[in-house]
């Protein structure tokens, strides 16, 4: 399933979530060229990063220069860090439905489990994936928790 930020606003639409995407004239395949683009900090734009843990989907919602730190993610599941794997980019198509770099925090074909790191929440508004290279999502992080239903953690590197 190949969806783009039509797809993405009609799940904002339908869910009536205080969300918007803003279409951008150029890609925006890293962090730093996204806030370039925005004129805004790299803090302020998120990646939701797509894992397999114990073969599961688990989406992971971090500030975009931030590490996620893999054994605390392990740690926060329960299990050893050897059965937490980041998805290759066919994986990240397969169960997002988006393309890597520009995959949203929600509004994917099922429900995935997500996890939000709590440094996301120190900013007033953030700009994730959009559906599309050239597109982001404004969003504030409490209708990003809200909507993701996302359990609030702390695996990020400082």
């Amino acid at each position: 399933m190949s969806l783009n930020s039509q797809d993405l606003q009609q799940y904002i639409n339908a869910h009536a979530i205080d969300a918007a995407i803003v279409h951008l004239d150029e890609g925006t395949p890293t962090v730093a060229s996204a806030a370039a683009a925005l004129g805004v900090t790299p803090r302020q734009i998120i990646k939701s990063v797509l894992f397999l843990a114990d073969g599961a989907p688990l989406l992971v919602i971090t500030n975009g220069l931030t590490r996620i730190h893999r054994k605390r993610l392990a740690d926060v599941l329960g299990i050893s860090r050897r059965r937490v794997k980041i998805a290759d980019a066919a994986q990240v198509q397969a169960i997002t439905g988006y393309p890597v770099g520009a995959v949203p925090p929600f509004g994917h074909p099922q429900a995935l489990r997500t996890l939000l790191d709590v440094g996301v929440l120190d900013e007033t508004a953030v700009y994730g994936g959009g559906g599309e290279i050239n597109a982001l999502l404004h969003v504030t992080p409490g209708p990003l928790q809200r909507v993701t239903q996302a359990q609030l953690v702390d695996i990020a590197d400082r």
